[in-house]
C-alpha cells in the first residue's frame, strides 16, 4: 500500500473515531469492569473475552490505571487461573473486583474447581503491577452459582464481600482479608420484590427448586454515597439491564429502586459499578461494540452520572462519547506506548510484570492519547524506542488529527532502538497526539515508550 493510501486509511479509521471514547479500551476484550480509586489513581480490573471465543473462553485477568479517565495504561495479564492451582485450567476466568487494605492489595476472582463447580478464589500482592500469588490456597467460599465477587470497605474499616448469580450472598471479612468473620449467608429481602424488583420466574437456580424470584440477576456492586449504601447489578434475566436498591444499613433492608441502563449494545450481559474520581461520578459497563464484538466479545465503557438531590442514581444513557478528561497528561516525561485512548489494529502483550508493549502493529496502525499539555514553552524534540524488530519502519506523529504532513518522523531499523528527533514546527499547548507506524506488509516491530523535549 503506497504512502498517500496509507494515510487516507488511517485518516479514515481516526476520523471514526475521533469523538468515540466508548469502548475506552480497544486493544483487548475487558468485560466486567471493576474500577478501584486509590490515591490520583483508578485502577481498573478486568476479565479478558479471547479473541476466538464462541462461548465465554477467558483464562486471565487484566489490570489497567488512569490519571485523567481517558488514557488507560495497561500493566499486563498479571492474574491466571494457572495462579490457583486447584482451579480448573485455561477457562472461566470470570468477573472480579480488588481492593488495597494496609499496603496489600486483594484481589478477589471467580473459576471452577478442577474437579467441577463454582468457587471464589483471592490472590494477593504488595502492588496492582504484582507479582500475585494465591492468598489462600483454596477456594474462599464455593457453590452452585458462586461467581462475581463485590468487595467494599466500610466507613469504619469493617470489610464485606457480596457474590452470586441467581442468589445472592454476603459475609463479613476479617481483618486478614481472606476468612469470614461468622460465615456467610443470603442477603435479607434477596427474594421480596420490593428488596430486588419485580417477580420474573417461580425457578430459583440457587437451590434448584421452585420458589418465586426478583429481577436481580448477577455482578452486585456495593458503593455508599451520603450515609446510603447502593447495591447495583444485572438485572431482568437475559438480555440483561442494570438496576439498583438501596438499604440504610449494610444488612439491609434493601429497597429496589429501578432501572439505571438499559440492555448493552451488542451484548446480552451487562456488568459494572460506580466509583467517585475527583468530584466525579461514573459508571462502569460493557457493551459488544468493538470490531468483532458480540456477547462473548465485550468491552469496558464508562459514563459519567451526577446523584439525583434525594441520592436516587439517575437513569444513565449510553453515549459513543464517554467522559471528558479530568487532567492533562505531560509529554516530557516517558510515557509507555501502551498507555492508550484510542487504538487501531494494535494488540497489546500478556505478560504478567511490570514491562509491557503494544504488539501486532502493522502498516497504517496507529495509537492516540488524548489532552496532552506541552506548555507554553513547547516540544521541540521527539524520541521513540520500539522492540521486537520483524521489519523495519517508520514511526509518525500528528496533532489532533492524522494528515497529509506529520509533526514529526522516526525511522525504526532495530530491536531496543531509541530515537530523537527534531519536531518540524515547536508545539505548545493542548493537544491530542496520533503515533501513526508505517512500514512494508507484515508485523513491524513493538511499541515500547515516547516522551517530548523541549
Amino acid at each position: 500500500m503506497n504512502k498517500k493510501l496509507i494515510a487516507s486509511a488511517a485518516f479514515a479509521a481516526a476520523s471514526f473515531c475521533a469523538f468515540a471514547q466508548n469502548p475506552v479500551i480497544s486493544t483487548m476484550y475487558t468485560p466486567d469492569p471493576a474500577p478501584y480509586v486509590h490515591g490520583d489513581k483508578v485502577w481498573l480490573f478486568v476479565d479478558h473475552d479471547e479473541d476466538d471465543a464462541t462461548y465465554f473462553l477467558m483464562k486471565d485477568w487484566l489490570v489497567y490505571s488512569t490519571e485523567d479517565m481517558v488514557n488507560w495504561t495497561y500493566h499486563g495479564a498479571q492474574v491466571t487461573t494457572a495462579t490457583f492451582a486447584w482451579a480448573r485450567q485455561g477457562d472461566k476466568a470470570w468477573a472480579s473486583q480488588a481492593v488495597e487494605r494496609n499496603g496489600k492489595w486483594y484481589w478477589y476472582l471467580c473459576c471452577s474447581k478442577a474437579n467441577g463447580g463454582d468457587a471464589l478464589a483471592v490472590a494477593v500482592a504488595d502492588s496492582p503491577e504484582g507479582p500475585w500469588k494465591d492468598a489462600i490456597g483454596a477456594p474462599l467460599a464455593e457453590g452452585f452459582s458462586f461467581i462475581d465477587p463485590t468487595v467494599f470497605i466500610d466507613d469504619d474499616g469493617q470489610a464485606f464481600l457480596f457474590w452470586g448469580n441467581k442468589g445472592l450472598w454476603y459475609g463479613k471479612l476479617n481483618d486478614d482479608m481472606i476468612s469470614f468473620v461468622d460465615g456467610y449467608r443470603q442477603v435479607p429481602g434477596y427474594t421480596d420484590p420490593k428488596s430486588f424488583g419485580e417477580l420474573q420466574s417461580k425457578m430459583d437456580w440457587s437451590i434448584g427448586k421452585e420458589r418465586m424470584m426478583t429481577q436481580y440477576e448477577e455482578g452486585p456492586w456495593i458503593s455508599k454515597h451520603n450515609g446510603t449504601y447502593y447495591l447495583s447489578y444485572p438485572a431482568g434475566g437475559v438480555p440483561e439491564y442494570m438496576a439498583y436498591s438501596t438499604a440504610p444499613t449494610i444488612h439491609g433492608p434493601w429497597t429496589f429502586r429501578g432501572r439505571i441502563m438499559d440492555e448493552a449494545e451488542n451484548s446480552f450481559t451487562i456488568h459494572g459499578g460506580t466509583i467517585n474520581f475527583k468530584g466525579h461520578d461514573y459508571m462502569f459497563y460493557h457493551n459488544g461494540a468493538l470490531p468483532n464484538g458480540g456477547g462473548f466479545h465485550r468491552a469496558t465503557c464508562i459514563e459519567e452520572f451526577k446523584y439525583n438531590e434525594d441520592g436516587s442514581i439517575p437513569f444513565i444513557p449510553f453515549t459513543r462519547k464517554g467522559v471528558d478528561p479530568v487532567g492533562t497528561l505531560n509529554p516530557y516525561n516517558r510515557v509507555e506506548a501502551e498507555t492508550i485512548a484510542q487504538s487501531w489494529g494494535v494488540k497489546v502483550d500478556r505478560l504478567a510484570g511490570s514491562e509491557h508493549y503494544v504488539t501486532s502493529v502493522h502498516n497504517g496502525d496507529w495509537v492516540k492519547v488524548r489532552n496532552v499539555d506541552f506548555g507554553e514553552n513547547g516540544a521541540a524534540k521527539f524520541t521513540f524506542a520500539a522492540g521486537n524488530l520483524v521489519n523495519g519502519g517508520r514511526v509518525e506523529v500528528y496533532l489532533d488529527s492524522i494528515g497529509d504532513r506529520a509533526a514529526a518522523s522516526v525511522a525504526v531499523n532495530a530491536s531496543g532502538a531509541v530515537n530523537t528527533v527534531e519536531m518540524r514546527r515547536k508545539i505548545t499547548g493542548i493537544h491530542d497526539v496520533y503515533i501513526l507506524v508505517r512500514g512494508v506488509d507484515g508485523e513491524l516491530f513493538d511499541l515500547d515508550w515516547w516522551k517530548f523535549d523541549e
